[in-house]
């Protein structure tokens, strides 16, 4: 038999090899969190469920939206409806101007670093005039009350105050109006996680629109108002609300937004709403409401005239919508097992085909299939994918995508599964954090990590073996053997991570499939993490409130794995020190002893030992007898017999039963070289090729963090 051992993650995540050690750390990384989290109360208690005195603020808008297609300006007027459901009066609301992250004199600008080479090109210049040479940012016309009357509000570049004639009382609510503007950016040329697309050869714009209206911050009972400055890295902290919005674009245009479309019958060509009828009903296939045939057709006309499409929304954290005449658009039907019926719809241009007219929306269909199953039924009426070839970017029932094919219509497998992964993943936030409203911007492992890791689940439904880029363990090896002044614990702002994809993404994703398969194992993780889900669903859940819930509802103390994977940056690197053999029937008695010569020759020979055999024709106690004593004559196995009876008869029954079974037992040394505590994984390879694992929690190292010792017995 020989051992193999597996370091703590060979199977759990990939061994890690050559890791340079961490800090040392003093504290025993088996103390409880304590006051590391916050102290429970009324509003979010000790098991991590909504306290009995939680409560979170909502806010309703009614929106009248206008898109100029030739200046490639929007322009809006909405009134706000604030409800103060929080047991503290209010003097000002504060509210997020998003846009302005693009203006010149922002902090995402100022802050930036980067230097110039002695040779520059054209291109790094203009980006470093992005922002100058077309105006940027909010232009606020008005904000007046109810009935008219101006209200006095200030800027403060991302974060706009408003001042209220007096205070808020709680659980009263008060309603207030703004009108507004800006100039929409080239998502190509300038960047950002909204904007439009020119398609030059046929002169048309592709619009998706987000953050496109002053809208609420979060007040809630951890930190009052969440007025962080948005910088571009950090995502949106937002407010539960009903929304009622009218979107106005030129007549020709198709429009794909959050929410429930009012007037189909108006909207639509009788044709195209019978489709749309019928795609309510097609459960297996999608079906094509704007055909690729009626699509090239408009976007090689200009219809002169607007409509206005009309769309409703409840219980959502926000609003995002798409504009084309370019768009195709198909849908069909999902059916819940509890919940409605939910539509899986898609918009995309000629330039998405064929891939996305054959994947798009029967991935949406997947992704609510499997992401209810771990955590809760789709709440919403629709759910839809944009095609955009840009980065993905997610709001509530609407998600931006990329994954564009070459303009001959072929494609890679890169381009197939990332433009399949982008629409899991961005359609699957609907959970994360639309559903389940954790604070993005504070936090971005709540939402990005949580999410990847379902996204993990539901590609290996997808597809047997599908080619993840993040959940497995070894693609995150690199990153946490880097050194660590490049890495920061998951638990930190977003704004201050080197490297958020591995941190906040692919770090937490893989530390929960660990904690699902190896610390926790499946049927108490999926327990937990659905208990999790549920209790916070339509709430504003925090990292404490997660960490909570899960041991709750499983009965396992986790607090030594958040303390590791997600407060510090150590790696994992368990080394397999010493290992010592011993049978039962090899007494540590001097007559004893050379009883061991039966045992030493039933394992192979050392390939000195072999060769000699062959290449030593005598050796010397051979050829001299004489220099033999009893413990080296032949003649002496019937004393040794004799003397292993005797021993074995002062044993007792229980002993003798386990000498007789003849097993071997192992004593293995283990040094925890990098720092993180981990289950310790071992795998027994026998001589006839079978295997045995062994698992040792994690637990193993609570009294001594950097050297422990262990006897294992594997069955052969």
């Amino acid at each position: 038999m020989r051992i193999c051992f597996l370091k703590s993650l060979f199977l759990s995540l990939a061994a890690l090899f050559f890791i340079p050690p961490a800090s040392a750390q003093q504290t025993n990384k088996f103390e409880q969190l304590g006051t590391m989290l916050p102290t429970p109360n009324s509003t979010r208690s000790a098991s991590g469920a909504p306290g009995a005195a939680y409560w979170h603020q909502k806010a309703d808008y009614v929106m009248e939206i206008h898109l100029d297609d030739t200046k490639q300006k929007i322009s809006g007027k909405e009134t706000i409806t604030y409800h103060n459901q929080s047991p503290e009066a209010l003097s000002y609301l504060w509210l997020q101007l998003d846009q302005n992250q693009q203006a010149e004199g922002s902090d995402s600008y100022s802050t930036q670093t980067g230097s110039i080479d002695e040779r520059v090109t054209p291109n790094q210049l203009a980006r470093l005039e992005r922002g100058k040479a077309v105006e940027r940012g909010f232009n606020i016309l008005t904000i007046t009350d109810a009935k008219g009357v101006a209200l006095p509000f200030t800027i403060n570049k991302t974060m706009m105050r408003v001042d209220l004639p007096k205070p808020l009382a709680a659980g009263a609510s008060y309603s207030f109006k703004i009108s507004w503007w800006y100039n929409i950016n080239d998502r190509f040329k300038e960047g950002g996680r909204s904007g439009y697309e020119l398609f030059p050869k046929d002169n048309n714009y592709l619009y998706a629109i987000a953050q496109f209206f002053p809208r609420m911050c979060v007040y809630d009972d951890i930190n009052g108002w969440q007025n962080k400055q948005f910088l571009g890295g950090g995502e949106f902290t937002l407010v539960f609300g009903d929304y009622d919005v009218k979107i106005t674009v030129p007549a020709d245009h198709a429009v794909a937004a959050t929410g429930t479309l009012q007037n189909a019958k108006e909207i639509l060509t009788k044709t195209q709403y019978d489709r749309y009828a019928q795609a309510q009903k097609s459960y297996v296939d999608p079906v094509k409401i704007i055909t690729n045939e009626e699509a090239v057709m408009m976007e090689a006309g200009r219809i002169p005239t607007e409509k206005t499409w009309h769309f409703k929304a409840t219980n959502v954290r926000d609003f995002a919508f798409a504009s084309s005449r370019k768009f195709i658009w198909d849908a069909m039907a999902v059916k819940q097992a509890e919940s409605p019926d939910v539509m899986a719809m898609s918009m995309y241009p000629k330039e998405g085909n064929p891939l996305w007219e054959m994947y798009s929306t029967k991935v949406i269909a997947h992704t609510l299939k499997w992401y209810s199953h771990y955590t809760v039924d789709y709440p919403y009426p629709v759910a839809w994918s944009i095609h955009t070839d840009r980065i993905g970017m997610e709001y509530p029932m609407i998600a931006f995508n990329g994954g564009r094919p070459n303009e001959d219509g072929t494609y890679s497998d890169r381009t197939k599964y990332g433009m399949i992964g982008v629409i899991l993943h961005e359609v699957g936030h609907n959970y994360f954090p639309m559903i389940i409203n954790s604070d993005e911007r504070q936090w971005t492992w709540m939402d990005e990590g949580l999410n990847t890791f379902v996204q993990f689940l539901t590609e290996q439904q997808w597809e047997r073996d599908y080619p993840s880029g993040r959940g497995p363990a070894f693609k995150i090896v690199d990153y946490m053997k880097a050194d660590q002044d490049q890495l920061e614990p998951i638990m930190s702002n977003s704004e201050n991570i080197k490297q958020l994809g591995s941190n906040a993404y692919a770090k937490t994703a893989t530390a929960l499939n660990i904690l699902r398969e190896t610390v926790m194992g499946r049927e108490l993780f999926d327990k937990a993490f659905k208990e999790y889900a549920t209790r916070w669903k339509f709430k504003h859940p925090s990292p404490a409130d997660f960490f909570r819930t899960m041991e709750d509802a499983s009965a396992v103390d986790l607090d030594w794995f958040w303390r590791g994977w997600f407060f510090s940056t150590e790696p994992c690197d368990i080394e397999l020190a010493d290992v010592q053999w011993q049978r039962a029937d090899r007494p540590e008695d001097p007559s004893m002893m050379a009883y061991e010569e039966k045992y030493i020759e039933e394992f192979p020979l050392g390939i000195t030992s072999e060769r000699n055999r062959k290449a030593i024709t005598q050796t010397q106690d051979e050829i001299d007898r004489s220099l033999r004593d009893k413990y080296t004559d032949q003649d002496k196995k019937k004393e040794e017999q004799e003397a292993y009876e005797a021993y074995v008869s002062k044993l007792s029954p229980e002993e003798k039963a386990v000498v007789e079974a003849s097993k071997n037992y192992y004593s293995i040394t283990f040094k925890n070289k990098g720092g993180l505590p981990m289950p310790i994984i071992l795998k027994f390879v026998f001589a006839d090729s079978t295997e045995e694992v062994h698992r040792i929690p994690a637990e193993i190292w609570r009294k001594n963090n950097e050297e422990v010792s262990r006897y294992l017995s594997p069955i052969k």
